[in-house]
């Protein structure tokens, strides 16, 4: 598919332009930064799911100083984040907040979103549950999603820090778009890779004890009170940092 057929795919799915838009996005940053699991494959992969609508609307359960819940009641986890995002940029926390959501699934990258709130100068740590795919490195029955992490810090320079990063060996958009098989996706890390295991199992419980047992995703947003990343990209001496535009991890 050519990035010019995203957005006219998206609204044949039945999408709102606003929806669409946001979905094109997200597909095409995923293409330009190498993440092509995340990429415009995705879109064919959409019209498979069962039980979505493309006119579901998320919405906000729970309003407090320091506490968000949403559901998202059928719309896409990337309509959910999306609204989580700007809701987020719109009244950010004093000083901090947890913002979980339930029934929130697929959630693309979760780096897109973290980046788009360090833009706007707060602190993100994000993680979401998908269908269970990655079982114990000795065997055995699928246990956790892949459960990706994305942690993002606002930098003063303008270029803010952002780590995403799956506990597969190889992530559930490389088999749907052919660049992996089911067999590849397992914890990374070879024969250490009961640490990835171990991350995404905690992932997996952590979510589903805020979330429920839907898919879910669990973000924190703060405010920071200090400026590390000059200093550390100074430290780095010019070594490509995890974030930098072109790295995918």
């Amino acid at each position: 598919m050519r990035s010019e057929e995203a957005f006219p795919r998206l609204r044949a799915l039945g999408f709102a332009e606003p929806d669409a838009q946001a979905l094109a996005a997200h597909f095409l940053d995923a293409e330009r930064t190498g993440r092509y699991g995340h990429g415009l494959s995705r879109i064919e992969w959409l019209g498979t799911l069962d039980g979505i609508d493309p006119g579901a609307r998320p919405r906000r359960e729970l309003s407090e100083p320091g506490y968000e819940r949403w559901r998202g009641d059928g719309a896409l986890g990337y309509l959910v984040l999306a609204a989580v995002v700007e809701a987020q940029l719109a009244h950010p926390p004093e000083p901090a907040r947890i913002v979980v959501c339930s029934d929130t699934f697929p959630t693309g990258a979760l780096g897109y979103w973290a980046r788009q709130l360090a833009e706007g100068g707060l602190v993100a740590a994000l993680t979401a549950t998908s269908p269970r795919r990655l079982g114990h490195p000795d065997g055995g029955p699928k246990l956790t999603g892949t459960n990706p992490l994305a942690i993002a810090i606002p930098s003063s320079d303008g270029r803010p820090l952002v780590v995403d990063v799956s506990m597969g060996r190889v992530t559930y958009g490389d088999v749907i778009r052919g660049a992996a098989t089911d067999e590849e996706l397992v914890p990374f890390g070879g024969d250490r890779a009961h640490k990835a295991f171990a991350l995404a199992v905690g992932l997996q419980l952590l979510v589903d004890s805020l979330a429920g047992p839907d898919h879910g995703a669990v973000l924190l947003v703060a405010r920071p009170e200090h400026d590390p990343v000059p200093a550390f990209r100074e430290l780095a001496q010019g070594v490509r940092l995890p974030g930098d535009r072109g790295l995918a991890l």
